[in-house]
């Protein structure tokens, strides 16, 4: 698994230490969640391969790059790790999988090819489609046929009528995330849904962080062209917008027994994965391997939901949004509170977190942004009162990323130098030493690191 995700990020030169620790989780592919106009269809990635289009060999197009096909089947880079989705199907993995879970050819399983592949319906497949493409345009910026492909660069085309005409707005924070998650969380659509089951079978544990995964995936310039047409993006906001709508979308479909349970238990996909693959001792000097969470009143010896979206939403609202702080924070509590009295208490109560979520979300869309937002963030993510919460493994990935982005939105306002950067990244790698290898994972040691790289940022304000 390190090797082959290793291989599908490694263009991350920057950031080295996430593209380790991303390894280590491995990561689903996209599908849209488009805006469609009528009966759209998927016309493929051929359709937009035209040299006077987005097949340049060189990307020196007077508006946008014009090589964006070149970058997305780049063979080792992240930028072309989502044309590559479709073929480890058919690699020993996928086969393994499928056979383990009597799913027939994972290159056919619609369980697979819902994220694997642009999945278009039958009757929405344009004469050029192909599934075998992976991962194509379409799956994010939504169908094109019959919709926006023939408007998006013709005079006086803008980028609001592009989006009238059925354009996915991935400028739009939410939309962007929505997209994403669909995948990497998963969706009620067919075949997107990555079950306790697949995981089992062999198939990476899900994770999402919006700044970093457009990062990995950004096929484009953000130049002054680019902020003329659809403003400038402010990572600060995609970054806490992509953790309100993590949040929205697990408790969304935890909120719904078909995804809530499989079989008599529980769906453990929504939990967290160390609370139970831990070193297992029955000696009579007793050796716990977990701590106690501060924020979760949960009866001992039940498995905590994976709430690693919860903390980071938690530490955005109290630094961002501190009116919205204290109800998303309640009903965080109370959710994992009603984990222990029951189903229907456990689903009303991932209801009303879902829709604090929500609110949070709008509030962070619509919110102006400030030079100093990424500060206020990071000071939180290590304070006092968050950094206890970090006990488990993927809460304390969510936070060391969330540190490494916001480090580098500071750059880029020019808040931090490159060269003071440069000094605080032995901090942040020590952090991500602290969660490379899950089964090496100690929270003390995490928590030490992560106050050490947020102490170094701080002192920088």
């Amino acid at each position: 698994m390190t090797r082959l995700w290793a291989r599908l990020i490694g263009g991350l030169a920057h950031r080295p230490q996430a593209v380790r620790v991303l390894a280590v989780l491995g990561l689903a592919a996209l599908y849209p969640a488009s805006v469609a106009i009528g009966n759209p269809t998927f016309e493929g990635v051929a359709s937009c391969a035209g040299s006077t289009c987005h097949g340049r060999a060189e990307g020196n197009g007077a508006v946008v790059r014009q090589d964006e096909i070149a970058t997305w089947q780049e063979p080792s880079s992240s930028g072309g790790a989502h044309s590559r989705a479709y073929a480890v199907l058919g690699g020993r993995r996928g086969q393994q999988i499928a056979a383990s879970l009597g799913l027939g050819s994972a290159t056919s399983a619609p369980a697979c090819l819902g994220c694997h592949s642009t999945y278009a319906p039958a009757g929405q497949r344009g004469a050029k489609f192909t599934l075998t493409d992976g991962v194509g345009c379409e799956s994010c910026h939504g169908p094109s046929g019959g919709s926006w492909l023939a408007e998006h660069y013709a005079l006086p085309a803008t980028h609001a009528s592009n989006i009238a005409a059925g354009l996915v707005p991935l400028d739009n924070p939410k939309a962007r995330a929505n997209v994403c998650l669909d995948c990497h969380f998963g969706s009620s659509k067919p075949g997107q849904f990555v079950t306790h089951s697949m995981m089992a079978a062999g198939h990476p544990r899900i994770a999402f962080e919006l700044d970093l995964f457009s990062a990995l995936q950004q096929h484009h310039n953000i130049d002054g062209d680019y902020a003329a047409r659809k403003a400038a993006p402010n990572a600060v906001r995609f970054w806490a917008v992509g953790q309100a709508e993590a949040v929205r979308r697990a408790t969304t479909l935890f909120a719904q027994p078909k995804f809530a349970l499989e079989g008599a238990f529980p769906q453990f996909t929504f939990y967290d994965c160390h609370s139970c693959h831990r070193t297992i001792t029955d000696g009579p000097q007793r050796k716990l391997t977990f701590e106690t969470n501060p924020a979760r009143p949960i009866p001992f010896g039940n498995p905590p939901f994976n709430d690693e979206n919860i903390i980071m939403l938690s530490a955005v609202a109290g630094a961002l949004v501190p009116g919205e702080a204290s109800a998303f924070q309640s009903a965080s509590r109370d959710f994992h509170k009603a984990m222990g009295q029951g189903a229907g208490d456990a689903r009303a109560a991932a209801q009303a977190l879902s829709a604090r979520a929500g609110a949070l979300s709008d509030a962070l869309s619509a919110r102006a942004y400030a030079n100093a937002d990424a500060f206020r963030v990071i000071a939180i993510i290590a304070g006092e009162a968050t950094a206890p919460r970090f006990t488990d493994y993927a809460g304390s990935v969510q936070a060391v990323m969330a540190v490494d982005t916001l480090l580098n939105a500071l750059v880029s306002q020019g808040r931090v130098t490159q060269g003071a950067a440069a000094g605080i990244r032995g901090d942040i790698a020590r952090a991500y030493k602290a969660v490379e290898e899950p089964n090496a994972y100690r929270p003390a040691d995490f928590r030490t690191a992560l106050k050490s790289a947020a102490g170094a940022i701080g002192r920088l304000q």
